[in-house]
């Protein structure tokens, strides 16, 4: 048999490079498709979320005529108040008025701070964002190699040991845990700071760069300053770690247990694979459950954060939205309640993303 003469062969080798290069931008513009497809469905979605955060906080029991007015206000009072915030208006107008009004950025005005709601909180989120960054990252990384030797290695003591934490990490009140935090580490040990704020009363915060002290400290060369807020951190975090490493341990040793199972893998023993192939196979078919479910646990663990951010006097969003609902600041609530959805749609649509690119086999259709 004759030899491919030179030029056939780079013919052959151009036709194999276009054909790749025109599979990627096929796939980059499904893709591009795909993120506009979903940015699409969120649009309905927002608009679901905006009716749900109107009605529930007028059906949540508030009466926010009452608590402006107070106990001596007479019925002109009354009315006059309730004129002023256009809860006389038809129930189908409020919400027109409230969506368009939101649409150009205005969340009303908090009775209690007297100040923008929008303003409130802009600046409490990149406070509690940084909480959540590392009290849910460092909660990722922990339960998921725990939860997959876990599985690996099923009913034994190991397993039993991991299984035992996860369920005292689910079944610790989240406030007590902080309280003993705090009463183990700062009152008898004295080797944290007090649950007073993100950072000592006696250190200056640094320039403002991205509203993390730690950050900003490190930034500005601030040593003292991220000194102090880093010491402060640490006993939030580790409570929001083991509050959101829990779950992920007992899910992510579910996912594996039922991959470990599945017939893929099952075939791949058999066929005498080596331990590392094994596990590696079971990570990459693991993946996708468990970056689903650590979105979820995103989300949820917002509501938690609020109770650690009031034991530690944090100062966070969830601080914020925790006072207004205690002291009854109707706008507040209204508008903290809608940041909190609009935060959880955002995170579902940046999990679709992530799935999409580590799951080849992804319908981008």
């Amino acid at each position: 048999m004759s030899a491919m003469p030179f030029g056939q062969c780079q013919q052959w080798f151009l036709v194999v490079v276009d054909f790749i290069q025109r599979n990627r931008k096929l796939h980059a513009m499904k893709f591009s498709h795909f993120i506009f497809r979903r940015a699409l469905m969120v649009i309905p979605l927002l608009v679901g979320v905006l009716f749900l955060t109107f009605m529930l906080v007028r059906v949540g029991g508030l009466d926010p005529v009452g608590l402006l007015a107070g106990p001596t206000a007479t019925a002109e009072e009354f009315e006059m108040i309730r004129e002023e915030l256009g809860l006389n208006e038809p129930l189908w107008k409020q919400f027109v008025i409230y969506a368009s009004n939101v649409l150009q950025g205005d969340l009303g005005e908090s009775w209690l701070s007297n100040r923008p709601v929008l303003e409130d909180i802009g600046s409490r989120a990149i406070i509690s964002l940084e909480l959540l960054f590392w009290g849910i990252g460092i909660g990722t990384l922990i339960g998921v190699p725990l939860g997959l030797r876990a599985a690996f290695r099923p009913n034994g003591r190991f397993d039993q040991t991991t299984r035992i934490l996860s369920l005292l990490g689910f079944s610790i009140p989240t406030y007590w845990l902080g309280l003993v935090m705090l009463f183990v580490f700062f009152y008898l040990l004295r080797w944290a700071p007090p649950g007073m704020g993100r950072i000592s009363l006696m250190v200056s915060p640094p320039d403002f760069v991205t509203g993390s002290y730690f950050i900003d400290g490190l930034i500005s060369a601030n040593w003292r300053a991220a000194y102090s807020s880093l010491t402060h951190l640490v006993l939030p975090v580790i409570c929001l770690a083991i509050v959101s490493a829990a779950p992920i341990i007992k899910q992510t040793r579910a996912i594996a247990l039922e991959v470990i199972s599945s017939d893929a893998v099952r075939f791949a023993r058999a066929s005498g694979l080596r331990t590392k192939t094994l596990r590696s196979i079971v990570f990459r078919n693991s993946a996708t459950p468990i970056v689903t479910f650590v979105g979820t646990e995103i989300t949820g663990l917002v509501g938690t954060m609020s109770l650690i951010e009031y034991v530690f006097a944090w100062g966070g969003l969830g601080q914020y939205g925790l006072n207004a609902i205690v002291r009854g600041d109707f706008t507040a609530v209204q508008g903290y309640v809608l940041v909190l959805a609009l935060f959880s749609v955002l995170v579902f649509l940046v999990v679709d993303i992530i799935i999409a690119i580590i799951e080849p086999r992804a319908d981008l259709n």
